[in-house]
This record gives structure tokens, sequence and C-alpha cells, in this order.
């Protein structure tokens, strides 16, 4: 009778330890199987994550005001990693980089806010980036309703496609790109927007932009290295 309660005592510690909810600074960053999330919950408010470097614009300034903040309607809350900077020219490209990510072949997601902006909104990707000024991007805009892809060199953008799509403001939207050799598919909402063929950039970083006046906000930013 000792030896029964004991096992039924033992199956009820196993399952009390499965059924424990994993918090959000347990999941900040994920590395396994070749995976790795950014949910920037772990990482101060008013701070740049770590291994995230801010590019420059043409002037010589920092490329936007990247900074973590307290966001409840996130995601994954209660943090977002934010370009607040609503002020800049046509061409002034906000870009941060993960500095410690180097990859060919990737899976890569986010989900974005279009919070603010006159001349621009939105925001978008950026993959295979040798710097900041030389990359490939897939951005979505909702002032202009579409979806678009480049190539970026010396700091000028080459347009790779087009797709129009409708994109509601003040919602968040996951954003995808698969990069496999020189195909590219780009996906909006789960759904195929974009498929494009380029050999410009063999690999590089990833990254976040936005452009001009947008203020954007991020969250889980998402890589799976297919390499």
């Amino acid at each position: 009778m000792l030896r029964l309660g004991w096992i039924v005592a033992l199956g009820l510690l196993i399952g009390s330890i499965a059924a424990t909810p994993v918090g959000p600074a347990q999941v900040a960053i994920s590395e396994k199987a070749g995976n790795q999330v950014w949910n920037f919950d772990s990482e101060p408010v008013g701070s740049l994550p770590k291994s995230f470097k801010v590019g420059t614009l043409f002037d010589g300034r920092p490329a936007g005001d990247w900074q973590v903040m307290e966001f409840k309607s996130a995601p994954s809350p209660p943090h977002v990693l934010a370009q607040r900077m609503n002020t800049g020219a046509e061409h002034a490209y906000k870009t941060v980089l993960v500095e410690d990510v180097t990859t060919a072949d990737l899976d890569l997601q986010v989900s974005f806010l279009a919070v603010g902006g006159k001349g621009d909104m939105g925001g978008g990707l950026i993959w295979r980036a040798a710097d900041d000024r030389n990359y490939y991007l897939a951005r979505a805009n909702p002032l202009e309703q579409n979806i678009r892809a480049y190539r970026v060199v010396k700091g000028v953008r080459h347009l790779l496609g087009n797709f129009d799509e409708i994109i509601p403001v003040h919602k968040w939207h996951t954003f995808r790109v698969v990069a496999q050799g020189q195909r590219f598919e780009v996906f909006f909402e789960g759904h195929t927007v974009l498929k494009l063929s380029d050999k410009t950039f063999g690999n590089g970083r990833i990254g976040l932009w936005t452009k001009s006046d947008a203020v954007t906000y991020f969250d889980d930013l998402q890589l799976l290295h297919l390499n």
C-alpha cells in the first residue's frame, strides 16, 4: 500500500513539472536545431539587444532610433523592438543588423506593426547583408498597399519584384522570407506573394528595416538556418 502511494505521488510530481509554463526570459533566444528566436522580452527597456547593431545614414547619423520598449499588445508580450525615429528623407533607410549571425540559406520571419508615418509606413526583413549598404530586402508598405523585394547595392535599391496587397494599419502582420541558393520566396500572413531569383549576395547577416518617417514595432524575429 505504501509502495502504491509512492508511485502515485511520483506520477503527480512528474505531471506538475511537465505542466510548468516557460517564462518569457527562458525563450528570449532559442538555438535548438539551428533555430534562433528573438522575442526581446528579457532585454531591458530602452536598450538595444545584444549583437544588434544600428546602421548609419549617409550623413553619418545612426540609422534610426532602435530600442526595446514595453508594449502589452505585442504578439509575445511584454516587449518589442521599436524603430521610433519619426523623421527622415525619402531615402533614409533605418537598418539594424544582427552582428553574430551569418548565413546563406534561411527561413526568416518576423511580426511587425505599422505605428505611424506620413511619407512611409511599415518595414521589412534584411538577409545576406554584407553591411548596412549591401543586402537583400523584402518590405511591406501599408501606405502604398504593396509588398516589394529589392537588392540594395551601395545604398541604392534595385527592384526585384512587386505584389499589390491590402495591408491594414495598426494591426500586427507576419512577414517571412525563405532563401535557398539564388531563389527567394516571400510570404505575407502565411501566403506566398513573391518568387524571385538573384545571385548578387551569397551570404551575410540578417536584420530589420524601415524607411523615411515610418515608426514600426517588431516582435518574434525567427531564423531557421537551412544550410
